[in-house]
């Protein structure tokens, strides 16, 4: 390739001279010119622009470089990340753990991936330059475009025309050569990359295969038959390969998932703000008084500790399939969180232990990349495993696991033992690679636990706060059962704590990938039921889709102000019936996404619709009666949420409308489910129409002595100073029995509100009595 741009190169340049000389010499004498009636030949126009649309395609492919630099700044970096990767697996062999192994691949496919890239644009830049060199090769050559002496009189006249050309295609050809030759050398140099890491991939592959196939067989020596000798001057070489081949693997996987890393990040600083807004909230003087002191052990006013904890806690989750060695640096940046925010909490003996399990921890990361088939630095690992055992106990107890059951705390301590257990047999039969791997794995899954527990506690002082400040300021937490949410919000954390435990226990085993492929094939194979095909998936979504817009139906009215529990003082919020029409369109608009994720298809759908409409005509009869019935009662709206009915013999205060039933609460505190179908059905009476004043009656039997006109001026007396009644209205006095010596009385009062009715008529029975006593007024 190179010996042909030469000679094409070489070949332009002494065509060019050969063309451009007869033009300097040409003979203008007139005797030898052609007639001048002879015409230029449409050609050499057409050459011309040929040859000045070349020149200006060249020009324009320069500017863009054809991503020579691109290509070679990307070449720089590639060999820059793939050199720590190759000296690691050169020094250490087949020391290296299947973890690292499979991270390594990642990066040299990613590697392979942008060479290939590169080539192909290299390969496509060198035929269009090798095209453009053509073209100028042809184009110098032309003898159209070459005057001569012998040449006719017109064409004389672009002499001056076709040297400036055949200087431009010159130097056009100058440049395209050069260009030719840099991109030329630039693909040799790529591919021969490109090889080199495709043997280091199958090195690596040839590796992983075999720590696959050979999972528990011994890959060293017993112990007892360990080599004693030392290479104590490859120490330094071998631990700083190992750092640079990890310290790529996790620059590769920050470049990598850097936006689940900024979820990550705005979820930290919501929680954040979130704390320091509800703790300035707080403190303002509307509600320091009600509020009272702050008695929380994990937050502060500005929770920058509690937000780590958060932060460290978390990546698993958003970066489910993280490399063994991102894990560890969490796990060690949470346990220096979790050392600095429990150190005024911490005894002597507790800060001592912390601090001894935090050296441990990094020594045993550091003798991971040392230990060999050495007889010294495998007995200097099992005696730090061992030394883990015992300290391991102490540490269990001493965890702060004020929300973690002591069941899990049990089950979590027996299996650190027995991993550790497992690294000190692994190491005596040889198989060191798993020694390491169990024995990481059991610290880190002790100290996580640390963490979930201190996760747990933040998260639930936050919540606390957040109640107390929504309760004292009548916000959303003051209409719903606290410790039910509580519950709840307890119950979903642990789950979250459990995923991540998981998570992070089966990243540092190294079959995080095989389990999550075994999840995904469970869960994705095709099945039949009859002549329906289904997933477990689509089962999942179908069961997670209808639980969610059932729950957000159910609690979509604390949005709107209704409270989840009724006291006796509670003020009646007058909700539209807006509110049971957003939730039909929710449970509505559940189903169809249900539908949808199910991936059942329309066709199958319509048989399920009919076989459905059967199953109405023969038994649903009354389920699709009280639905109907809630449609209607929605729109038709004879009364409202808060409104007090009468229905049969039941009174009380509407509290929900739903789509097949409604809710009532009555005087004594009870809650009647109602069918819709009976509200639409039968007589109901809605004592708190608008516009419309009521009535309480009160009935009483005075000697027939009595002055009733005094009894009237009593009463409108009495009754004008009792909070619920309407002033401008006096009360009317009916006489409805007499008697030999008595005479019943009914009493007529205009209150405001039916829900006053009791209360107005404990009052005004009470201020009655003495002011009839008063009076003289005997009541029989």
């Amino acid at each position: 390739m190179l010996i042909r741009i030469y000679l094409n190169a070489l070949l332009v340049s002494l065509l060019l001279i050969g063309v451009c000389r007869p033009l300097v010499g040409q003979n203008t004498d007139s005797t030898t010119a052609k007639p001048v009636a002879q015409s230029i030949p449409d050609t050499l126009l057409f050459k011309i622009q040929k040859a000045q649309s070349v020149i200006t395609q060249i020009k324009a492919a320069d500017k863009k470089k054809y991503g020579i630099t691109r290509v070679r700044a990307g070449l720089a970096t590639v060999k820059t990340t793939i050199a720590p990767v190759a000296a690691d697996v050169r020094t250490h062999g087949k020391t290296i753990d299947s973890k690292n192994l499979s991270n390594y691949s990642l990066i040299l496919n990613d590697a392979l991936k942008q060479l290939t890239d590169w080539r192909t644009l290299l390969s496509r830049s060198s035929n269009d330059l090798q095209g453009n060199l053509d073209q100028v090769l042809a184009l110098s050559t032309d003898s159209l475009l070459t005057v001569a002496s012998t040449d006719s009189t017109d064409k004389k006249l672009y002499a001056d025309q076709l040297a400036g050309l055949k200087g431009q295609l010159q130097d056009a050809g100058t440049r395209t050569s050069a260009r030719l030759d840099t991109v030329s050398r630039l693909l040799a140099d790529v591919s021969g990359t490109y090889l080199t890491i495709s043997n280091l991939q199958t090195a690596i592959n040839e590796r992983l295969d075999k720590s696959t196939e050979n999972a528990f067989r011994k890959e060293s020596p017993y112990l007892w038959e360990a080599p004693s000798t030392v290479a104590v001057s490859n120490l330094p070489e071998r631990l700083l390969a190992s750092y640079r081949g990890q310290a790529k693997i996790v620059n590769y996987f920050f470049a990598s998932t850097w936006d689940n890393r900024l979820l990550l990040l705005l979820l930290t600083g919501t929680f954040f703000v979130w704390v320091l807004a509800n703790y300035r909230k707080a403190r303002t003087p509307s509600l320091r008084p009600t509020v009272g002191s702050l008695q929380l052990d994990n937050l502060k006013p500005v929770p920058v500790a509690a937000s780590l904890l958060v932060l460290l806690n978390l990546p698993p989750l958003f970066e489910p399939q993280s490399p063994s060695v991102y894990i560890e640096i969490t796990q060690f940046l949470l346990f220096l969180v979790i050392v600095v925010h429990l150190w005024e909490r911490f005894s002597l003996h507790e800060m001592r232990l912390w601090l001894v399990i935090g050296a441990m921890y990094i020594v045993l990361i550091i003798a991971n990349s040392l230990v060999d088939d050495s007889l010294f630095m495998r007995l200097g690992l099992l005696v730090l495993n061992a030394g883990f055992m015992y300290i391991g106990i102490a540490f269990a107890r001493r965890l702060p696991r004020q929300h973690v059951s002591a069941r899990i705390v049990r089950m979590v301590t027996l299996l650190y033992l027995l991993l550790q257990g497992l690294a000190i047999v692994f190491n005596i039969i040889g198989r060191i690679s798993l020694a390491k791997t169990v024995g990481i794995t059991a610290v880190i899954s002790l100290v996580q636990l640390a963490g979930l527990g201190l996760f747990i506690e933040v998260v639930l002082e936050a919540l606390e706060l957040q109640i107390n400040i929504s309760a004292c300021s009548q916000g959303l937490f003051s209409r719903v059962n606290v410790s039910h949410v509580r519950r709840s919000f307890k119950k979903g954390l642990a789950f979250i704590a459990v995923a991540l435990w998981l998570i992070v226990f089966f990243i540092n085993l190294g079959v995080a990938d095989e389990v999550y492929n075994l999840v995904s094939h469970l869960l994705t194979r095709p099945r039949s039921f009859g002549s329906i095909s289904f997933t477990l998936s689509n089962v999942l979504s179908f069961s997670v889709v209808l639980y969610l817009s059932s729950l957000l139906q159910k609690n979509i009215g604390l949005l709107f102000g209704e409270s989840s529990f009724s006291t006796a003082d509670e003020q009646v919020g007058q909700l539209s019936s807006v509110l049971a029409l957003v939730r039909l369109v929710i449970l509505i608009a559940g189903i169809l996404l249900a539908i949808a994720a199910s991936g059942i298809s329309i066709d199958k759908f319509t048989v399920v619709l009919g076989a459905l409409s059967v199953g109405i005509g023969l038994g649903m009869q009354n389920i699709v009666s009280n639905f109907v019935s809630g449609i209607i009662l929605i729109f038709e709206k004879p009364f409202q949420i808060g409104d007090y009915v009468e229905l049969a013999d039941k009174k009380g205060r509407i509290r929900d409308i739903g789509i097949r039933s409604s809710r009532m609460i009555t005087a004594q505190g009870s809650e009647v489910i109602i069918p819709n179908g009976d509200l639409l059905s039968n007589r109901l009476v809605n004592w708190t129409s608008s516009d419309v004043y009521l009535k309480t009656e009160i009935t009483l039997k005075v000697s027939s002595d009595t002055d009733l006109q005094r009894v009237q001026e009593i009463m409108t007396s009495e009754v004008s100073q009792v909070d619920g009644a309407i002033k401008n209205r006096p009360p009317e006095i009916v006489v409805t029995t007499i008697g030999g010596d008595s005479v019943e009385l009914k009493v007529q009062v205009w209150i405001s509100s039916i829900y006053a009715e009791v209360n107005l008529k404990s009052q005004l029975l009470q201020r009655l009595l003495p002011a009839f006593r008063e009076a003289a007024i005997k009541l029989m």
